[in-house]
């Protein structure tokens, strides 16, 4: 399979259906928020990208001219599809996705060393209750007396490290030691983590709290249209997670290991897209999020619930619910 590589159109060169009326973070409708691009940028790359080619290939005495509206209208069927799917919150997408899926990131921080230099290092992280990101550091680390010194820094995080269309979050704050009396709290969410993280207990080793003053986030990064936006600290310490992510990677790991042909026949009824393989990537309480692959390009796609799940047991339900309409329609 090879990637799907955008290359850029002026707004008249690109037909009407690809354009959307209204704000939306990847295909959700919002309306009137600035911070917000207007369609799914992965699925806009997706389909630009391929415009592109087709509108070029039209040009040669070769060109099928029955293949290229075939493969028009199913660009034009996924991104229709995308612009409708029921997603998250972008706030409660970006908390749940710090709480439960993400652990690693970049940390900034002013260097000491170096004046007026930022410096970066690669750290494990877990959150607490609110949000904020938790640090095990030793003292013995350039990234701690950094901080001892200024705890301004920063927190990159990736959702899909190899794929840089992805949602990238940044958490701007300060990081502050945390007290005795919460050590062990914290202790226990930072092991829950990362279990195997034993040095924690060593003599040199402490707990930072990054409390948020500012949580950015960025995705479609090289598409044609970039989506981006911020939250307060008050914003996000009081916004919520969703309950039914933290069972995503048990469902996905079944699904993919065990259905996978279901996936994909659930893909193509919810998309009317004949994808040739689908593999579950996530899981919320509105639906969940498939790589799928289509002549030749791999992209991805929101597959919404038809309600909202409101138990782990729950999003069985809809699945076989789901997958039980698109065998009756296959038949």
């Amino acid at each position: 399979m090879k990637s799907v590589v955008l290359h850029r159109l002026p707004p008249s060169s690109i037909p009407l259906c690809f354009k959307s009326s209204s704000s939306s973070y990847f295909g959700r409708s919002i309306a009137n928020n600035n911070n917000y691009d207007k369609i799914n940028p992965t699925t806009t790359s997706l389909l630009v990208s391929r415009f592109n080619q087709i509108r070029m290939s039209s040009s040669s005495p070769t060109n099928q001219n029955a293949s290229t509206a075939d493969e028009l209208n199913v660009f034009q069927l996924i991104q229709a599809h995308q612009e409708k799917a029921a997603r998250l919150p972008p706030i409660e997408e970006i908390k749940t996705l710090l709480h439960y899926s993400i652990s690693r990131g970049v940390l900034s921080t002013f260097s000491l060393k170096y004046k007026g230099y930022p410096s970066g290092s690669m750290v494990d992280f877990a959150c607490d209750a609110y949000g904020s990101p938790l640090l095990a550091v030793s003292s013995l680390a350039v990234h701690t007396k950094d901080l001892v010194a200024n705890p301004k820094c920063s927190l990159l995080v990736a959702k899909d490290s190899e794929d840089r269309t992805d949602l990238v979050i940044t958490v701007h704050g300060d990081a502050i030691p945390v007290s005795a009396t919460e050590r062990e709290t914290i202790r226990t969410a930072y092991l829950a983590r990362h279990p195997d993280a034993f040095w924690v207990d060593f003599g040199d080793f402490q707990f930072l709290r990054i409390e948020p003053q500012v949580v950015r986030y960025v995705s479609g990064v090289a598409t044609a249209l970039l989506g981006s936006g911020e939250f307060s600290k008050e914003e996000f310490t009081t916004a919520k997670m969703d309950p039914i992510y933290q069972f995503s990677k048990p469902i996905t790991s079944h699904m993919n290991k065990d259905h996978s042909e279901d996936t994909k026949l659930m893909v193509h009824y919810s998309t009317s897209v004949p994808v040739e393989f689908a593999y579950m990537l996530d899981i919320d309480s509105l639906g969940f999020n498939v790589k799928a692959g289509y002549q030749g390009n791999n992209f991805k796609l929101r597959i919404p619930f038809t309600r909202r799940a409101a138990d782990r047991k729950d999003v069985k339900t809809l699945i076989v619910e789901m997958l039980q309409a698109a065998k009756t329609q296959a038949s």
